[in-house]
């Protein structure tokens, strides 16, 4: 039988609709039963007791809001009447005690990836071809008009918008209804694309619209996110266009490669355009030497790698109120099936982690680590607070109208990704993960701008729950979706590549979630699978200006 609402804690006083509930309902929780005095729709909340003005509502076990009015046993939790409030924190020394699930059936698993000389392991293939400065985004898309199409890369999604139809009908004297009701979206036969180098998935090109003017951190952290891609595990080398006059000068962007990899080996080729006999010259020069870059990347195939050299990014968007019962508890048991394998896992996203600072901090392995996660917390919450952009601003529109009314709500949700595993690792912006196990990277929760960091910092798979639906995706790291709930994947299965609804349903568990979860990373790994934000061409590219976002 479908169970209809949810107590999440058992210290917690507002419970979760798991399906649309009627006013009048009796719902027996516990040794309490307590009667609906609102329609309550799914994903959203009721009270398990009668609250007054001030007092503190508690779900996942901790405080993530406070009333505003008096709310009767039974009452619809809603923006009407309850505020964001999360608890403080402290650094102070703890015993960690953590059981690892059972891995004994993946122990001797492997998955086919890419070895590179530095001893990571790539889960794709890829050649970049990286602007330093936003000057050259139109010679960006001149060498992907010229390279992509020749050389056997797919250059578009699998249906077409046929707009002259449209044109023939108004010109016809088509009325407005005649117009909308035309169906100008027609599917194509999966086009078969031969490569020309069947080793390489891609050529991928970071525009982006910096390098010049903004401030100098802005500067730094372009240069050492762009090197962060430039080293990653998943591409094999790169072609780095320069104006030449820019602030981002072809120095800067070499000492970042250094201090990322010292002994990198690399095939990087630079070319200035401000030195170039003329543009024409330029765009065949950086052609020409993208074509033999090819080449050599083409030589390194697939081999066999233990499962520890998967680095896997957390993360989540458009999230609704199923996202952290479903998708995200299930996503943190394949984040520690992952650490007990002595693989990586990296939760970013650090506005969605207000309100459960105390426990992210006592699963720290370290008093240095806890330090820097409370400073860069601290950091980040003072600078949103001076913008007059706190984190309780960070809920979108879609998260409140799903049932996520506070970011206290959301980050106690969100942080499930990250498992139950201790921390060894915490990591500014632009910073590589080099330690296996659970790391914390500091990034806002806009979805490119964390998926950005999380494949700069080095995961070379990123799994992505949502409950509402995004198109996001990343141009390096593969990007798996999972959906929170039975409706969005039915709706949007066609972006989407895993459902977690079951769980909501009762037809499924979180282990056998989080194994299914694991299985399908293996399968992308090595190749054999190809997720949809791939397949779409969804390659999202958007670095982090260290200001405000949310």
């Amino acid at each position: 039988m479908l169970q209809s609402y949810l107590q999440i804690h058992p210290d917690d006083n507002i419970v979760v609709a798991l399906q649309d509930l009627p006013a009048g309902l009796v719902c027996e929780i516990g040794s309490q039963s307590v009667t609906l005095q609102h329609d309550i729709a799914a994903k959203h909340k009721f009270s398990l007791k009668e609250l007054s003005q001030g007092d503190q509502l508690i779900m996942y076990g901790v405080v993530v809001g406070i009333c505003l009015e008096r709310i009767l046993k039974g009452g619809v939790i809603g923006t009407h009447n309850v505020v964001h409030k999360a608890s403080s924190y402290s650094i102070q020394s703890t015993e960690l005690s953590w059981t690892p699930p059972d891995i004994s059936k993946w122990k001797n698993k492997t998955f086919d990836g890419y070895h590179r000389t530095d001893g990571s392991v790539g889960t794709s293939n890829y050649w970049l071809v990286v602007p330093l400065v936003f000057c050259e985004n139109r010679n960006l898309d001149i060498i992907r008009e010229a390279l992509n199409e020749s050389l056997g890369y797919p250059t578009q999604k699998d249906f077409t918008v046929n707009t002259q139809a449209l044109i023939d009908g108004y010109r016809a004297g088509a009325s407005v209804d005649e117009l909308m009701d035309m169906s100008i979206v027609s599917t194509q036969d999966e086009l078969v694309h031969t490569r020309q180098f069947p080793n390489v998935d891609g050529i991928r090109f970071l525009k982006h619209q910096g390098g010049c003017g903004g401030t100098p951190d802005d500067l730094a952290m372009l240069c050492k996110l762009l090197a962060g891609y430039i080293t990653h595990s998943n591409v094999a080398g790169a072609t780095i266009l320069s104006l030449g006059c820019q602030h981002a000068q072809i120095e800067l962007m070499q000492e970042a490669i250094r201090k990322k990899a010292t002994d990198f080996d690399k095939p990087v080729y630079y070319l200035e355009q401000q030195q170039s006999k003329d543009e024409r010259s330029f765009i065949e020069d950086a052609v020409k030497q993208t074509f033999i870059g090819l080449t050599q990347a083409n030589q390194i195939t697939r081999k066999p790698a233990p499962l520890k050299y998967l680095k896997l990014g957390l993360e989540c968007g458009g999230s609704d109120g199923f996202s952290g019962i479903s998708a995200n508890p299930a996503l943190g048991y394949t984040s520690d099936l992952l650490v007990a394998l002595g693989g990586t896992a990296i939760l970013s996203e650090f506005p969605e982690l207000n309100g459960v600072e105390q426990e992210l901090v006592n699963r720290c392995t370290s008093k240095v680590l806890a330090q820097k996660f409370s400073d860069l917390m601290s950091d980040y919450s003072k600078s949103a607070q001076a913008a007059n952009a706190g984190f309780e601003n960070n809920p979108s529109p879609g998260n409140i109208k799903d049932g996520l009314i506070t970011d206290a709500i959301k980050s106690a949700g969100a942080a499930k990704k990250g498992g139950t595993s201790p921390i060894n690792e915490v990591l500014d912006y632009g910073e590589t993960s080099k330690a296996p196990g659970l790391s914390l990277l500091c990034t806002p929760g806009n979805d490119v701008e964390s998926t950005t960091g999380l494949a700069g910092s080095g995961a070379n798979v990123i799994v992505f729950t949502t409950g509402l639906g995004t198109p996001t995706g990343n141009p390096i790291t593969p990007v798996i979706k999972m959906s929170t709930n039975d409706k969005l994947y039915q709706r949007m299965g066609d972006i989407l590549d895993i459902n977690a609804g079951g769980i909501i349903s009762g037809e499924s568990t979180i282990p056998e979630k989080g194994e299914e979860i694991l299985e399908y990373i293996i399968e992308v790994a090595s190749g054999r699978s190809i997720p949809a934000a791939v397949r779409l061409l969804q390659q999202d590219f958007i670095p982090w200006k260290r200001g405000v976002s949310l």
